[in-house]
């Protein structure tokens, strides 16, 4: 079998309809378009929501509501616990670029580390965050390592 061999599947594939081609097409005179009106001429698509110039439900309903910046926040930030370092050997500097490369942190899109303070650590490590948690700092600094605010 060569690449000039290949075709689709039979059935797989029809002609495109020719429209406007005459009477004996089927297709002929308004191609499919009905009479007159906006959308049987050429450009006439009218957009999402609009009404006939009668105002727009979207607009007609009050607004409610804010973003809240906070939300915002948590979608780039990481958090970690204190547990989840114990895995790395001792004298290891961790940072967010470290965990994503073992995998710690799986998801993209992270610009910021959080350290929480669930858990146990043993090893004395260096870790390298935006946000420590009080609980996670002291039990960082209680193994011997330091917690360095980037």
């Amino acid at each position: 079998m060569k690449l000039s061999d290949l075709k689709p599947a039979p059935g797989s594939r029809r002609p495109t309809k020719r429209l406007g081609r005459g009477p004996g097409s089927g297709h002929g005179k308004t191609a499919g378009r009905g009479h007159k009106g906006q959308k049987s001429r050429a450009g006439g698509s009218l957009r999402r929501g609009f009404e006939g110039g009668q105002m727009p439900l979207l607009r007609r309903l009050p607004k409610r509501g804010f973003t809240n910046v906070r939300n915002v926040a948590k979608d780039v930030t990481a958090a970690v616990n204190v547990g989840a370092l114990g895995r790395f050997g001792a004298g290891a500097t961790v940072d967010l670029a470290f965990l994503k490369e073992h995998n710690v942190v799986k998801r993209k899109g992270f610009r910021y580390l959080r350290v929480l303070g669930s858990g146990e650590l043993a090893v004395a490590l260096t870790v390298r965050a935006d946000y420590f948690t009080p609980h996670g700092r002291a039990k960082i600094e209680a193994a011997g390592g330091r917690a360095e605010v980037v």
